[in-house]
């Protein structure tokens, strides 16, 4: 069954086209990552997948039916959103920013429930802010407000998450959370839709990449046939290696870093820059006799 299928979409703001017959499916309980430059279409394309605009062309359905056409409370219901920056105007505590996720399923006029507010002290648990539950939203750091958004989806209980750059600001730590949650809500059955500038996260823990330029696509399968050094490198118009680590774990590294080559003696810190290791795509080319096996420990 699909969650969001699109067919010849496209999209334009005030004739100027942004996207350009974009056709895929997502399926439930998938994990997509969406990949590509500043400017390709991908926060156009998730608002399109959440109803917000409406396409110029083609259609995009969300179960079925036309999504700028659904009712937004029903639209709620459906789908939870995670926006890119989250600006706080009032004093919410966090744990009151969070009950906000539950007001799609309170009668209006009506109050939070105990079993409300404990699907919200939940949601905080699972992202371990739980302690900031009583912290005015103003006093947080981005990064703890950013939680505190990716809890109040949580606490929707939406089949589906549409998730646009969800982890800025986020630390190392909480970025490697955060993919471990989204791989346990797909297996619950729930649905993700994330846009990513980190090719790295697709190839961690995506089911599905679809990959935008100039609003094509330009590229559309699974992580390990469509994150290859060839796709990134006309993504994003820089050479880029994809590298395995041990028999699982794959990451991107550029060939060029600060204007100096990997295999360089003259590394920061007066580290070598690794020449290139063996990679998913090819063969790999001779390393310089002395140059490290893996990537250093910067």
């Amino acid at each position: 069954m699909n969650v969001f299928e699109a067919e010849d979409l496209a999209f334009a703001y005030n004739g100027i086209p942004v996207l350009r017959r974009v056709s895929f499916a997502v399926r439930s309980g998938a994990l997509v990552c969406l990949l590509g430059p500043n400017g390709c279409g991908k926060t156009t394309l998730l608002r399109l997948m959440l109803g917000l605009l409406a396409p110029t062309g083609g259609h995009l359905l969300l179960a079925g039916r036309k999504a700028h056409a659904m009712p937004r409370r029903e639209m709620a219901g459906r789908v939870a959103y995670v926006p890119q920056l989250h600006r706080m105007a009032f004093a919410y505590t966090v744990l009151e920013m969070v009950l906000m996720g539950r007001t799609v399923k309170t009668p209006f006029p009506g109050r939070p429930s105990s079993r409300d507010r404990d699907i919200a002290m939940n949601a905080l648990c699972r992202f371990s802010i739980e302690h900031l539950a009583d912290v005015p939203v103003t006093q947080l750091s981005g990064g703890q407000r950013q939680l505190t958004i990716l809890a109040r989806a949580l606490a929707q209980r939406a089949q589906a998450f549409v998730l646009d750059e969800p982890m800025t600001g986020l630390d190392f730590g909480h970025q490697a959370k955060f993919l471990e949650i989204l791989r346990e809500l797909c297996a619950e059955g729930h649905t993700c839709v994330m846009s990513t500038h980190f090719p790295d996260h697709a190839l961690w823990v995506a089911d599905h990449v679809l990959m935008l330029r100039e609003g094509h696509v330009v590229a559309d399968g699974a992580p390990r046939d469509v994150v290859t050094s060839e796709n990134l490198g006309r993504l994003y118009d820089t050479d880029i290696s994809v590298h395995r680590i041990g028999e699982t774990i794959r990451v991107c590294v550029p060939d060029r870093i600060g204007g100096i080559e990997r295999g360089a003696p003259n590394g920061p810190a007066g580290l070598t820059l690794p020449s290139r290791t063996p990679n998913i795509d090819g063969d790999a080319s001779r390393r310089p006799e002395g140059t490290p096996n893996a990537l250093p420990d910067l």
